[in-house]
């Protein structure tokens, strides 16, 4: 993947996220994609030893991991509900999200917002999954296979509108589809935060 323009992916709504597991890394792949889901060039990628905490991740726009385009860092270190900050390529916060620690308990919940004030709230789209999600966890012969149901997640602001959708895909490796819906009065969530809370709804997930 070559270095390219961060500005290539503003303006669309469908991206990809892909997980790609290696023994000693985990990366992350994003790219822009037609409502047909059809993919374009790889827009940021990061890349982070497996073993290393994820209080910050940073995306980059080349394989050589020299030009940032934007991260994510946590507020507190190692704390389930901790605020995380977006942050664009030099350093200044664009957003934010943290997870929703107690309605999680039963329904993982997110939080993500903006600095213009929005704030939108997301949560596991089938309430059914979520708790055979968590009844797998306990089983103790399945309890470290991954867990096979797909769970999908809509982030909804106070006017009703959904401003993220994540949908994961079944495959082999981690995949998910990621729409960013422009609202009728032309609004939309910028595509690093989306990204970003993409992103973490793999990463960060089981925390």
């Amino acid at each position: 993947m070559t270095g390219m323009d961060p500005n290539a992916a503003q303006g669309a709504e469908h991206f990809t996220v892909r997980q790609k597991l290696t023994m000693m890394v985990n990366r992350y792949e994003i790219r822009a994609a037609d409502a047909g889901w059809t993919e374009g060039e790889p827009v940021a990628v990061a890349q982070q030893k497996r073993m290393a905490f994820k209080e910050q991740v940073t995306f980059y726009a080349d394989a050589a991991r020299s030009q940032p385009v934007f991260s994510f860092k946590a507020r507190q270190r190692l704390d389930l509900g901790a605020t995380y900050d977006v942050l664009d390529a030099g350093s200044a916060p664009i957003g934010w999200f943290r997870k929703d620690f107690g309605r999680s308990l039963l329904r993982s919940t997110w939080h993500v917002g903006t600095p213009d004030g929005l704030e939108a709230v997301g949560t596991e789209r089938n309430r059914n999954i979520a708790v055979l999600r968590r009844v797998w966890g306990f089983i103790p012969v399945v309890g470290d296979i991954p867990v096979p149901f797909l769970f999908h997640f809509d982030f909804v602001a106070a006017d009703g509108a959904v401003v993220l959708s994540s949908v994961r895909k079944r495959s082999i490796r981690d995949r998910y589809e990621v729409t960013v819906p422009r609202q009728p009065n032309g609004w939309q969530l910028d595509w690093r935060v989306a990204m970003a809370m993409a992103v973490a709804l793999d990463a960060l997930q089981s925390r």
